[in-house]
């Protein structure tokens, strides 16, 4: 290995931050609007199939995806962030182990998690918020898109690492594999079989697996330096593993809040919508769940093209760097959020048509609220920039607090007061105002440490 560490002529100590952030923000993008696209695309097929119900009970479950992707963010992030630094040292067999602890300890995690969902779906999806009406379909398609979920948990996690491995193109490629095949099962199994939801979730399933598959071969037989390693198990050696994933924990906290920001959103959604509109109005906030992963998935993206230049540089002590990269990682931010604002604003009527027919309740629900919920975007993908940048650096209990400002302690708050005062607009503006807010405080916070 060379004095300076590289990754397949990706050097991230010397190339300019604009190319070396367009290196990796671009396949990056396209592998999260990828997975975003399945998810919508699995969307369209079931709202033309099953109608608006169906997209209301997919929504109802959407908070334990968002929980289990939650998780593998959480230990993909702070393993990445981590064994940057490691790396960033010259220390590969340090960064290797605690790759392969993140690996394990998330597998754990989420098998514990799949074994109550399976046992007592019906429960759990009462606890989410589901009708009566709504519950066999919740039923269904939580039986049926769960047993995927631990391959879904493997990709997360190790496209973080792939991507510090110098392989950001296989981690798109793995995202776009999985989404192709998603939408070619979705195809087979609702309309040409018939199945509906369950085949809906089959079809997610199956596609997660072709994913998580994929990200375990290339960690076990083409990684280049971030191969697992056979960990010790005496007791000293399982005490340190306990230390380091505690430590990975709470720096990649604040990705789990930000997908609990998520869960939050439909699960205080679901119950908000469902009191004031009725099963319509989860069905139209569920057509809106469908889009928001986009802007998440390409809030996501910046952060986590910005991670390792960011992590690998404040690792070596170059500050200069790790301005310039937060400088560029905000520029992309802002116009991606307004490209989605806009989008919201001026389609509403054609981006609601493509999941419902005009004819649903839901519909005019919608259209009415998609240029409301389009003033979040921009401030929505600045906070997940902000939060990945705080993280880069290890400033963990600031990315904490403001993933928790965002997340539950002003997006909650918001869904219950502001529909007192404007009614049905109130709910589309709550989460414009939660991101607005948090993005007011993290502002204040930066200009008090300069």
């Amino acid at each position: 290995m060379s004095d300076k560490l590289t990754k397949d002529s990706i050097d991230l100590s010397t190339l300019s931050i604009p190319r070396l952030f367009g290196r990796y923000f671009l396949p990056t993008l396209f592998g999260m609007l990828s997975i975003s696209a399945m998810t919508a695309i699995d969307g369209i097929f079931v709202g033309h199939a099953v109608g608006a119900d169906g997209i209301a009970a997919i929504n109802i479950c959407v908070p334990i995806l968002m929980m289990v992707t939650g998780l593998a963010l959480m230990m993909g992030a702070g393993c990445s962030v981590v064994a940057s630094i490691h790396m960033a040292q010259h220390k590969l067999k340090a960064a290797r182990i605690n790759v392969t602890q993140a690996w394990i300890f998330a597998t754990i995690v989420i098998l514990a998690m799949t074994v109550p969902v399976m046992l007592f779906p019906s429960a759990i999806g009462r606890m989410l918020g589901s009708s009566d009406a709504l519950l066999p379909l919740v039923r269904e398609y939580m039986l049926g898109f769960m047993p995927g979920e631990l391959f879904g948990v493997w990709a997360a996690l190790l496209l973080f690492v792939i991507r510090l491995d110098g392989s950001p193109r296989l981690a798109m490629w793995c995202n776009v594999v999985s989404a192709v095949a998603n939408i070619l099962l979705d195809w087979f199994m609702i309309i040409y079989m018939g199945w509906g939801l369950w085949g809906a979730a089959i079809a997610s399933a199956l596609s997660m697996a072709i994913g998580g598959l994929i990200a375990m071969w290339y960690m076990f037989f083409a990684a280049r330096q971030l191969r697992p390693i056979r960990l010790k198990w005496s007791r000293r050696s399982l005490l340190y593993s306990v230390r380091n994933i505690g430590y990975q924990c709470t720096i990649g906290l604040s990705a789990l809040m930000g997908e609990c920001t998520m869960a939050v959103l439909a699960l205080i959604g679901n119950y908000i919508f469902g009191s004031y509109l009725g099963d319509p109005g989860i069905g139209a906030f569920g057509i809106a769940c469908y889009y928001t992963p986009f802007v998440y998935m390409i809030g996501n993206a910046v952060a986590q093209s910005a991670q390792p230049i960011i992590s690998f540089n404040y690792g070596t002590g170059d500050g200069r760097r790790v301005s310039s990269t937060l400088r560029v990682a905000l520029l992309a931010a802002v116009v991606c959020g307004a490209s989605a604002s806009a989008a919201f604003m001026l389609l509403p009527e054609q981006l609601v048509e493509l999941f419902i027919d005009r004819s649903e309740a839901a519909f005019p629900l919608a259209v009415k609220g998609f240029p409301l919920m389009a003033l979040a975007f921009v401030f929505f993908i600045v906070n997940l920039t902000l939060i990945g940048y705080f993280q880069s650096v290890e400033r963990v209990r600031s990315a904490m607090v403001f993933a928790l400002l965002r997340g539950l302690f002003f997006l909650v708050p918001c869904f219950i007061f502001l529909p007192m005062v404007f009614g049905e607009t109130g709910i589309w503006l709550a989460l414009g105002m939660s991101e607005m807010l948090t993005t007011l405080c993290i502002i204040a916070y930066m200009v008090r440490l300069r």
